[in-house]
């Protein structure tokens, strides 16, 4: 007898821990704590999108954070009002 062939979408608990526990995926890092992205497998946790997490803290705000905005910041630009004045004359014309 031949034996039947688990279905595709069944993806059994041992192959996900296993994914993680292998020393494929790094730790997630204290910047990491509260990101909806971050599982806990065996008291330790990591990220289930990339594999390095540090890695993506390095230039600034990781962009798979989902607990992290990103300030923006607005810069008033004062303007001469004698110019501003100049302008608006020069496109009525």
């Amino acid at each position: 007898m031949a034996k039947k062939a688990p279905a595709k979408n069944a993806v059994s608990a041992t192959s996900t821990t296993e994914m993680y526990t292998t020393g494929t995926f790094s730790p997630i890092i204290e910047k990491c704590d509260g990101c909806e992205r971050a599982i806990e497998v065996e008291a330790t946790k990591y990220c289930r999108t990339y594999v390095n997490p540090e890695a993506k803290w390095r230039l600034g705000i990781c962009n798979f954070a989902t607990h992290v905005k990103p300030e923006i910041t607005v810069a008033k630009i004062r303007v001469n009002p004698l110019k501003a004045s100049k302008r608006a004359s020069a496109k009525k014309k």
